[in-house]
């Protein structure tokens, strides 16, 4: 048998079984947020990790192959909002003893707003979790030859599997794990491409903009992708498991900074397969150092880091995604459910997720496409009701105001967000402010 299929199949059972192995599961707060016990050390882990997925790996080597060392915003832009989220709203997430995004976002304006938020971020989400399938079927390809859809299938069941056994401290402890694989699989992949092409590529590059990627780019994607971690689900899932408020401002920070030297080291490797490989594609640039440059056992290691970081983002956001559903959604429509019946139907969703996450993997489009449709979406609707709901009553915002904005905010972004990526965040802002408005003049304030 070929080294990097046994260093697959190794890796992909010591997932399953570090999956196995967890905090004793005794209720739902224990599935859905770990028991509120996860101290630094695994929480800036997972945060590495579940940031490390298909954009921030396949996505922005293609975007360092097509753009140039600016590709590296892609991440830059996730650890300029991970570094507001721990200045100033980190702490307060945690201290409220919320646990999920919507029932924050139902704190500030009420139960309709809460249900809109839940609809929008599991829209959004699903697509994000097939994204990381479709990198998984992409690089098992390449690396074994065959179709797809098979390997698609296998990383699938993984990570549903430990995720329906032990829900978030299975996800948790096996992120640490996949994030220690990832950067050792980087390094490598990096050293090798290194040497083959020489310092020279990099040395001729311009940072912060370039011809392919000029300042508009880079502001619209930092204000897309940047507003998705500082009002992310998936984040939010993280800081609501830490143990205490101190340790989920520290993750954030420690994580943000590990992430910025990783961001110019996985676009680099984009640069590095322009100039060896001039002819293939930009999605094709992990694919063809991994297969051009590096021998069975080492392919097979490397092999293993991307599936590493496709599975830690995808065992999040199905995760955060199934929490939302029972929670915000399952349990207010059925009150009287039992702890006993919100598990089982916890893990129920999270079957049906990774089916529906799996299916719609089939006919993706482009991985930084469709994360910039999900995001794009997604921060629309939710940045600015979010972090104005922190100061709502100095704004003088209202339920009302903040469901338009939610609303329209994300409508706008479905119809005209590919266009015109900024234009939804700005009619939620007019909305948030005038309907507020109107509502105070003609309705009185409300709570």
């Amino acid at each position: 048998m070929d080294l990097a299929v046994v260093v697959i199949i190794i890796y992909l059972l010591a997932m399953l079984a570090i999956g196995a192995w967890g905090l004793p599961m005794k209720g739902l707060e224990d599935f859905h947020l770990a028991g509120r016990s996860i101290k630094l050390v695994l929480l800036t882990g997972t945060f590495c990790a579940s940031i490390v997925g298909a954009s921030s790996t396949l996505g922005m080597a293609g975007l360092g192959f097509s753009n140039g060392l600016p590709g590296a915003w892609w991440m830059l832009s996730g650890t300029a909002g991970l570094l507001v989220l721990a200045a100033f709203f980190a702490e307060k997430v945690r201290s409220t003893g919320c646990c999920t995004l919507p029932e924050l976002v139902g704190s500030f304006y009420g139960e309709k707003t809460r249900f809109a938020a839940s609809v929008l971020i599991v829209v959004s989400w699903v697509g994000v979790i097939a994204v990381q399938i479709v990198a998984s079927g992409q690089v098992l390809s390449a690396v074994f030859g065959g179709g797809e859809t098979i390997f698609m299938v296998a990383c699938t069941a993984v990570f549903v599997l430990y995720t329906v056994h032990g829900g978030q401290s299975s996800v948790i402890r096996t992120d640490l794990v996949q994030f220690m694989i990832i950067l050792v699989g980087m390094i490598v992949l990096f050293s090798s491409a290194l040497e083959a092409a020489g310092p020279g590529v990099l040395l001729g590059q311009s940072f912060p903009t370039s011809v392919e990627m000029g300042g508009w780019d880079v502001l619209s994607m930092l204000l897309v992708v940047g507003s998705a971690y500082l009002v992310g689900p998936d984040m939010y899932s993280r800081l609501f498991s830490a143990k205490s408020a101190k340790d989920a401002k520290a993750s954030v920070v420690i994580a943000a900074i590990i992430l910025i030297p990783l961001a110019f080291l996985i676009t680099s490797l984009g640069l590095f397969a322009r100039s060896l490989y001039p002819a293939s594609s930009p999605e094709q640039a992990f694919s063809v150092l991994l297969t051009g440059l590096l021998s069975p056992a080492t392919e097979g290691l490397v092999a293993a880091a991307l599936l590493a970081a496709f599975m830690s983002s995808a065992d999040t956001s199905l995760m955060t995604v199934t929490s939302i559903l029972t929670l915000d959604i399952y349990r207010k429509a059925c009150p009287g459910s039992s702890e006993p019946k919100l598990m089982a139907v916890s893990r129920l969703f999270v079957l049906i997720l990774g089916f529906l996450a799996l299916v719609l993997a089939v006919s993706m489009p482009g991985i930084i496409k469709t994360l910039l449709i999900a995001y794009t979406v997604f921060t629309s609707g939710l940045l600015l009701p979010v972090i104005a709901g922190f100061f709502k009553d100095r704004l003088g915002l209202t339920p009302n105001g903040a469901l338009a904005a939610l609303v329209g905010g994300g409508a706008t972004a479905i119809f005209l967000g590919q266009k015109y990526p900024l234009l939804g965040m700005a009619v939620s802002a007019a909305f948030l402010l005038g309907a507020s408005w109107l509502d105070r003049r003609y309705a009185g304030p409300k709570c």
